[in-house]
């Protein structure tokens, strides 16, 4: 360039304009958020050279076109059911959050299952190694974190097991949380035959969003008739009875019932996307009977055709809520509007309570909180410190009656960045259980003194953590 601008200025003006011009119209089309679109404007107007290539590395979001292409095959199935969305015989306040929600989703409420909470790896890895070791015709499994440890060498075992037997067995790991430039337990169900992919990974850093868009999902779907999800990765540090070096306390549910469908069809879209393989059939599609009295509906998002659906639906549910909001997070860093929402709740009499971990495994998010909470606080919000062990359950209950659990965290990334699936249930006695164990882990209460009282240092540090809050 440094040629071209001694001997034609005239050219590198022209080049800089034409770069400038279409890195614009490409964002007004594209980027629906305001503040994301103006930087990237700015940024090519002032810089054109630089900020074009910048934004064709990193500001073009091309996975939902891939997604997109690869996910169509089994999508169809989703589609139909989607026709035929159920709302009869709802006659309470939650009815507009259970249509709001199927507009959302594109997916119908299914009655007649069974969800039940497992505390920690102790009560989780016991039951899904039985699901495994029982399974007849398929397993699903889909982890953000799977290692290598003894507790992810049994599900290894486990799983290459199924397989030998004639078990149809995929598995999907993370390209980033199990591992980026060494996955050992991939590479072991990789020599034990057992087909498994690894999300969105590749050891050139131009050719994946290193750090963002990532599976955050936790799925094991086995025959097409149990699942198994929440929070809980697969790791020793989630098993509290050998006392690990970092534990983790976290919650994961065992789901039977019509709505397993929409989990396997879930594990199916990714697997599609990791793999290029539809899954259908019987073996992972079998007829489904009643297993209990809750409704239930899964919700995913990620940064293709679910973008942001999870936080919609949270949206949803907290313009209904008129009694209670209760919600346990690991981290919480939700954008501006969510913190209106909640406001909003709190002023016109909802009682709002959030519970977050006294100390987090994240000294940035840690600081941030600080500095996105206070008018929360200030607006009748009520936020309570869990005691060590970490804890990274994720939980949201309203009015005593709709839950949602699964695997995102109330965060940007969790949100708008990574790929997530919850489920919502429509159930008072499961809304009543997570709310006595919300309760159950309430420590210090944070209030808005404390947070006032942070020395003006502190305060700058933690306003300044703030800024990253897209990205942590």
């Amino acid at each position: 360039m440094e040629f071209v601008t001694r001997v034609r200025p005239d050219v590198e003006l022209t080049l800089g304009l034409l770069i400038a011009l279409v890195v614009t119209i490409h964002v007004l089309q594209t980027k629906r958020e305001v503040a994301s679109a103006a930087a990237w404007i700015g940024l090519a107007w002032f810089a054109p050279f630089l900020g074009g290539f910048t934004y064709f590395v990193l500001g073009i979001n091309r996975v939902r076109r891939r997604a997109r292409r690869l996910r169509a095959p089994s999508a169809q199935r989703g589609r139909r059911a989607a026709e035929h969305t159920e709302l009869a015989g709802d006659d309470n306040h939650l009815l507009p959050l259970r249509r709001g929600v199927g507009r959302i989703t594109g997916r119908r409420t299914e009655a007649g299952n069974g969800l039940r909470m497992l505390n920690n790896g102790d009560e989780a890895y016991p039951e899904m190694l039985a699901a495994i070791e029982a399974a007849q015709h398929s397993i699903g499994l889909c982890s953000y974190i799977m290692r290598a440890d003894d507790i992810g060498g049994r599900f290894v075992e486990a799983l290459a097991a199924a397989h030998k037997r004639g078990v149809a067995v995929r598995v999907i790991v993370d390209g980033i949380g199990s591992g980026w430039l060494a996955s050992p337990v991939y590479y072991r169900l990789r020599a034990a035959g057992v087909p498994a992919g690894r999300f969105m990974h590749s050891y050139m850093p131009w050719r994946m969003p290193f750090v963002n868009l990532r599976t955050h999902k936790k799925i094991l779907v086995v025959d097409g008739r149990l699942a198994f999800t929440g929070g809980i990765n697969i790791a020793d540090q989630n098993v509290l009875a050998t006392r690990p070096k970092d534990p983790v306390q976290d919650t994961h549910f065992r789901i039977e019932g019509p709505v397993v469908s929409q989990l396997v069809f879930a594990f199916a879209r990714d697997w599609s996307f990791v793999a290029n393989e539809d899954l259908d059939g019987e073996a992972w599609f079998p007829t489904l009977d009643g297993h209990g009295s809750s409704i239930a509906r899964v919700v995913t998002a990620g940064p293709d055709e679910d973008l942001e659906k999870v936080e919609f639906a949270v949206l949803q549910a907290l313009a209904c809520a008129r009694d209670s909001i209760r919600i346990m997070t690991p981290y919480f860093l939700p954008d501006q509007r969510l913190m209106t929402a909640l406001s909003l709740a709190a002023m016109r009499g909802v009682e709002v309570e959030v519970v977050i971990p006294e100390k987090g495994n994240h000294r940035l998010v840690d600081w941030a909180v600080r500095a996105n909470i206070g008018p929360l606080l200030r607006d009748g919000g009520r936020v309570w410190r869990c005691p060590p062990p970490f804890r990274h359950s994720k939980a949201m209950v309203v009015d005593g009656t709709w839950s949602l659990v699964g695997s995102s965290n109330w965060d940007m990334r969790s949100f708008r960045l990574n790929f997530e699936m919850c489920v919502e249930v429509y159930d008072p006695a499961l809304a009543s259980v997570l709310e006595r164990f919300i309760a159950g882990n309430r420590g210090r209460r944070l209030d808005l003194a404390e947070i006032n009282a942070r020395r003006f240092p502190i305060r700058i540090r933690d306003a300044a953590a703030r800024l990253l809050l897209p990205y942590l």
